[in-house]
């Protein structure tokens, strides 16, 4: 680090302060009573200002640059625009010490004696807070929010915007130790605000926000009067008593001084974002001076060393782009840098490093040696076990002990040192002096080796990868190119600043000068770039480039060389070159210009770069039938033009080989029609045919498909044209084609049928199918299209196509849930098996999805279908036993579906007695295995809740005490728990409103009936509400043997009188139910009736005794009284007699279940349809 005067001035008066505009235009110095305003450029006096009365001890320009403030002796703050014109002024108490603007709001502090005020433009007045001692000076963070205030007593009071104090450093020296100076580091990328302190304890101190001390004091050995920082916070300027401006780092090590002057410096600043600095000092003098910072750095290969921050050296690996930072904490003079070792010199020693490891990227170091010594050198260089200091004209080789082992005396100056490598202790160094002599020296020899001289002066040396060629730039910025054995001056370039060798190309090197990069490669002409800065190193395609103070690696593409060798036909140099690193179209350009030479060896390293499968497979080829004797070039060049796309020539070359078949495959593959006719003239009729259908191919691969059909057509191809016209959907050419063909051509019409069914032309299609006689597709084809008339008109033709209609369109209707009529389809087809296979599966998925009514409908559908197949005698038995089964099941799930309903759904609408009767009835019947998807556990605490809602308590107990052994979901465990506790409350027993009777015994059962659903006394089966499950008054009973259904219907239709009978029954039927209703109560059932009779005295016995009726007794019953279930055979038909006719009983006249009439009615009104087999309303008959 270097200062250079730039201007200097002399006021009459002791500068006590200054300020520099914040754009760096203009410099403000308190000088007397006076403010002088210098151009910081020239240092021309702008302009004085005049304003105070006594002197000004301190000036500030606020941030923004809008305006500057001074204060002086006068007790008075003067503020200033900055067209120098003073705007506003107030006072204090004593005079004026410092003032400070805030960085963020322009919030001016000013200090005296006794007080401290805090002014901004929007406020009126000045706020002011007293201190305790004189305050020196004050300093506001980079935030704005804190200002630190400097004691003559020693302390440091740290206060916020308002003025209030949050933090107070005392310093050890009190009173004794005033605080002159202090400053906040402006740096935004430290973490915590720093205060640099001066006192004059003659200390250096740094202290955090919190007042915690950052190190130790720093002794300056002078009193310091002012202190301050660079713009960007990295160094610290101190002036005082010692008459100059020391320049420290942040941390606080000293670096070295900016100007030595006459008295002592009162202030010192660092003009904005410049290395400029100007210092006022005692006796008016001003100066105002450039910083010069040096480069100090080292290179060898891909490692670059250089001084970063005065004090620490960052070491760079060029390839890796990866930094490592060595902090030493002292003014870092010299760097050196050699293979694995480092060398620094600090002011009073030398430090040896070396690296961790022998790993190419490693970039941890350690030190290796210390040598506590102070050096004067020019240049320092570092070797395996040795260090090298050059001192003008000496050298001087010492070990790493500090030992000096070797010295060399040069005629002339130095101006040029670097290591060439060598065995380690025995490495050769190439030196470059003043008077053009060019030495080679070995580290472990005492005689230098004169390589050449020249008559101008070396400024920078190089030596080729192979020690045979020496690059050497001289004074004249000339580069210079000899050969080292016969020292012959091989070439010579203009405009050269430095130069470096490709080590990995001998013939090339690259130097710089002028903004320019230059590569030259052999005796060729020489390849510019734009290039700012220092050629040091050439390695392969990248340029190490130094500029200003960065070292960077650019990738430069070798393209220029290499094309210089193309050009000569040199292949080999040029495939060494693009080695390098040339682009991907600089690699390709070389495979193509080699394989035209046929230099197959460098095309095939070329096209392996390249990826380029296409040709290696060319390459390889020829390499073949080179190996199998083919020597004919032409034919090989031939070849490769083709592959070019060079047709005409590669025609050419094929013809002249005698090979014009090869030309005329080129071309038809290529669809290039025209020259292949014109290259045949007037040849083979069979080559010309040929050539036709490649074209028609051809039309039709470049989406002339109408012209290739038309082509094709003429040619005789029908099933290409087929194909092109289907694939677009052409159909009036289909239609066209097809019409053409005779119904011999079997293929291409069943070709154009199926692109018909394709394109949604069935008619077209069976036309088609039609002409060939093809009557199995044309049922296919009617089936797919679900044309079923015209299937089934067919099929009454031709009875051997009936299972292929018939089955199609059974299951076609069961997908569309027409199960009637697929049922219908399928017992055509034979195929009753089927329509049960179909309605199971319909079943299995309804109880798996809970939808326990369909489960109930399909059961119903699937018995009745049983019961139609049971006719057949061999499947009766087999089929009645499924018929009851689902029967049963259909039952069972109906009533599921209330409970479900129940206990899933978080609303329930039907009424308790009849969730009750369901899940008595469920529970009754479910005595054997349980049905796929019916709970036990559900049915059993509906049943429960039910229970012990309507009074049953007993039945309640039953149920809960059954729900314990099985197992409960954790959604009602509790539930259950609390109704097993509390029905423990209730008495043992249940109500007789709920008790069921049986009407033909007229006995009360139990709610509870081991039985199941029959009377305990009598054995009867009970007959329940389809809807509400209430047991209904009807009493079944059986024909006397001999009496038919027929003779039985007619006989109740006789309607004979009875003794004086006197009822009033109306009978409806409505869409085919039957309805008993009675208008008013009569006692219609008389003691002299024999059914009644037959119910009494027939009965007795544990074993079930049914009512038979004789031919007297069905003759004294009322046509009104009997319900009659028509089952088809061979069911028998079954008959009911109703007990108590005035209560109205409907039966469904499809599945005959029975319901309260007005329940009926209101669940027809609701669903339109029977609400068990789901028969419509409006449908007529069973």
């Amino acid at each position: 680090m270097r200062a250079v005067l730039t201007w200097r001035d002399k006021a009459e008066q002791c500068i006590y302060d200054l300020a520099f505009k914040p754009d760096g235009t203009q410099l403000i110095l308190a000088a007397g009573n006076r403010l002088l305003v210098y151009d910081t450029s020239d240092g021309t006096l702008l302009q004085p200002l005049k304003g105070h009365k006594d002197t000004v001890y301190c000036v500030a320009y606020a941030k923004d640059g809008k305006r500057f403030a001074s204060g002086s002796a006068d007790k008075s703050i003067i503020i200033w625009t900055s067209k120098l014109e003073g705007i506003l002024k107030y006072t204090h108490n004593d005079s004026i010490q410092c003032v400070a603007y805030n960085p963020i709001t322009h919030q001016l502090a000013s200090c005296s004696s006794s007080d401290f005020g805090l002014w901004s433009p929007e406020q009126k007045s000045v706020s002011k807070h007293k201190s305790s001692s004189k305050i020196t000076c004050c300093s506001w963070t980079n935030d704005g929010q804190y200002l630190a205030l400097g004691m003559s007593n020693g302390v440091i009071s740290i206060r916020n915007k308002n003025g209030e104090e949050k933090v107070k450093i005392e310093r050890p020296g009190g009173s004794l130790s005033p605080i002159w100076s202090i400053c906040w580091n402006p740096s935004r990328e430290e973490h915590n605000d720093i205060l640099a302190v001066a006192d004059w304890g003659q200390k250096l101190s740094f202290y955090q926000l919190s007042g915690k001390q950052i190190g130790k004091d720093r002794p300056l050995n002078f009193d310091p009067c002012c202190i301050s920082y660079f713009t960007k916070g990295e160094y610290i300027l101190v002036g005082g008593s010692d008459k100059q401006v020391s320049l420290f780092t942040k941390d606080g090590v000293r670096l070295g001084t900016v100007g030595e002057q006459n008295s002592w410096v009162w202030t010192c600043r660092v003009k904005p974002d410049s290395n400029y600095v100007v210092v006022g000092c005692q006796d008016g003098s001003i100066s105002f001076y450039q910083l010069i910072f040096s480069t100090v750095h080292g290179l060898y290969k891909d490692r670059y060393a250089f001084r970063d921050s005065m004090t620490d050296v960052i070491v760079q690996h060029l390839i890796t782009e990866q930094k490592v930072r060595i902090k030493c904490r002292e003014l870092v003079k010299k760097i050196a840098i050699y293979k694995n070792r480092l060398a620094i010199q600090l002011p009073e020693k030398i430090l040896i490093y070396e690296l961790y490891s022998d790993d190419s990227a490693d970039m941890h170091y350690r030190v290796k040696e210390k040598i506590a010594k102070k050096f004067e050198c020019n240049l320092l260089v570092v070797c395996a076990d040795h260090i090298i200091l050059c001192q003008e004209k000496r050298l001087q080789c010492l070990s790493f002990s500090g030992v000096k082992e070797r010295e060399w005396q040069m005629e002339s100056l130095i101006r040029y040192i670097k290591v060439i490598g060598g065995p380690a202790g025995r490495e050769g160094l190439l030196v470059g002096l003043k008077n053009g002599q060019i030495l080679k020296i070995f580290v472990d020899n005492l005689f230098a080796i004169v390589l050449l001289k020249q008559a101008t002066a070396v400024r920078c040396l190089d030596m080729s990868a192979s020690r045979n060629k020496l690059a050497v730039v001289d004074e004249n910025d000339t580069c210079l190119v000899y050969d080292i054995h016969t020292k012959e001056l091989l070439f010579q370039e203009p405009n050269a600043n430095s130069v470096a060798w490709n080590t990995q190309c001998e013939d090339m090197l690259c130097f710089s000068g002028g903004g320019y990069l230059n590569i030259k490669a052999s005796t060729f002409p020489v390849h510019q770039q734009k290039l700012q800065g220092f050629v040091v190193g050439y390695n392969g395609s990248k340029i190490f480039c130094l500029h200003v103070f960065s070292m960077s690696a650019v990738e430069v593409p070798q393209s220029a060389p290499m094309y210089q060798y193309l050009d000569r036909k040199m292949f080999r140099e040029a495939y060494q070159i693009a080695c390098l690193g040339v682009t991907d179209t600089d690699w390709r350009e070389l495979a193509m210009e080699a394989l035209e030479g046929l230099e197959f060896e460098t095309a095939k390293k070329a096209f392996t770069r390249v990826q380029d499968l296409r040709y290696l497979e060319l390459i390889s080829s020829i390499e073949e039938r080179k190996k199998r004797g083919e020597t004919n070039n032409d034919l090989f060049l031939a070849d490769v033009f083709s592959y070019q796309g060079k047709f005409h020539e590669a025609a050419k070359l094929y013809k002249r080989s005698g090979h014009e078949n090869l030309a005329l495959d080129m071309y038809t593959d290529l669809c290039m029609f025209e020259y292949a006719k014109d290259f045949l003239g007037s040849g083979d009729p069979k080559e010309t045919k040929m050539l036709i259908t490649k074209q028609a191919d051809w039309a039709r691969n470049i989406n002339e498909p109408k012209a290739a059909v038309e082509m094709y057509i003429s040619a005789g191809e029908y099933t290409k044209a087929i194909e092109i016209s289907g694939s677009h959907g052409w159909v009036d050419m289909l239609i066209d084609i097809a019409r053409k063909l005779d119904k011999a051509e079997r293929e291409p019409l069943l070709m154009c049928a199926q692109y018909f069914k394709k394109l949604d032309s069935p008619g077209y299609a069976a036309e088609t199918y039609l002409k060939v006689g093809d009557l199995k597709s044309l049922v296919q084809l009617y089936v797919d299209t679900k044309r079923w008339d015209e299937a089934f008109a067919l099929g009454e033709k031709h009875p051997e196509f009936k299972d292929d209609i018939y089955v199609p369109y059974a299951q076609w209707l069961a997908e569309n849930d027409r199960f009637e009529e697929a049922q219908k389809a399928f017992h055509k087809a034979g195929r009753q098996g089927e329509a049960v296979r179909v309605l199971e599966q319909l079943t299995h998925n309804a109880v798996v999805e809970s939808r326990f009514n369909d489960a109930a409908y399909y059961y119903w559908m699937l018995s009745m279908q049983c019961l139609d197949m049971a006719q057949d005698p061999a499947q009766k038995d087999v089929m009645l036993e499924k018929f009851h089964h689902f029967q049963h099941l259909a039952e069972l799930y109906h009533g599921y579906q209330t409970i479900h309903r129940y206990t899933e759904e978080p609303f329930s609408f039907d009424l308790p007695e009849t969730l009750f009767n369901i899940s008595k009835f469920l529970l009754h019947s479910l005595t054997k295995a349980t049905p796929l998807g019916i709970s036990k556990v559900n049915t059993l605490f509906t049943l429960a809740k039910q229970s012990k809602a309507l009074g049953a308590y007993k039945l309640a107990r039953h149920a809960y005490d059954k729900l314990r052994g099985l197992q409960i979901p954790a959604r009602i465990q509790k539930s259950i728990e609390l109704g097993t506790l509390t029905i423990r409350s209730k008495p043992f027993h249940d109500s007789e409103e709920l008790v069921p009777l049986c009407y033909r015994c007229s006995t009360n059962n139990p709610l509870l009936n081991n039985l199941g659903n029959v009377c305990i006394n009598c054995r009867q089966p009970f007959i329940f509400s389809a809807s509400s499950y209430e047991v209904l008054h009807l009493v079944e009973f059986y024909l006397e043997e001999g009496i038919t259904d027929e003779e039985a219907v007619a006989l109740i239709d006789l309607e004979a009188p009875r003794h004086k009978r006197e009822s009033k029954w109306q009978e409806a039927t409505s869409n085919g139910s039957q309805t008993l209703r009675l208008d008013e109560t009569v006692n219609s059932l008389g003691d002299d009736d024999p059914f009644t009779a037959k119910l009494s005295f027939e009965q007795g016995g544990s074993e079930f005794v049914p009512v038979v009726v004789n031919r007297s007794v069905l003759r004294s019953m009322s046509r009104r009284d009997v319900l009659i279930k028509r089952w088809p055979p061979p069911l028998q038909w079954q008959y009911f007699r109703s007990l108590l006719p005035d209560a109205s009983i409907t039966m469904c006249p499809s599945c005959f279940q029975m319901f309260h009439s007005e329940d009926y009615e209101l669940l027809v009104l609701q669903h339109a349809c029977c609400p068990y087999c789901r028969r419509r309303i409006d449908d007529t008959g069973s």
